[in-house]
């Protein structure tokens, strides 16, 4: 993956993360994330420096989402 696309898919992950706190009205612990010091405009940073914070991201939002999910019900219908 070319630093130009990571740096969208950083982006991206962002605004997935925006989007499911607001949706869930929950907050997603990102204290590993924001310890690296890179967002998705730190153009400067390197391509290394991204990919270790999508990853970081990633691994925050679906900790949440499994948390989330394990304490949700799910009613019992065919779709």
């Amino acid at each position: 993956m070319k630093k130009q696309e990571l740096i969208h898919l950083h982006g991206l992950l962002a605004e997935v993360g925006n989007y499911y706190e607001e949706e869930h009205n929950t907050q997603i612990d990102l204290d590993d994330y924001d310890s690296l010091g890179v967002r998705p405009t730190s153009i400067h940073k390197s391509k290394t420096d991204h990919k270790t914070a999508v990853f970081a991201m990633a691994k925050s939002i679906t900790s949440e989402m499994a948390e989330v999910e394990a304490d949700e019900k799910v009613a019992a219908k065919a779709d």
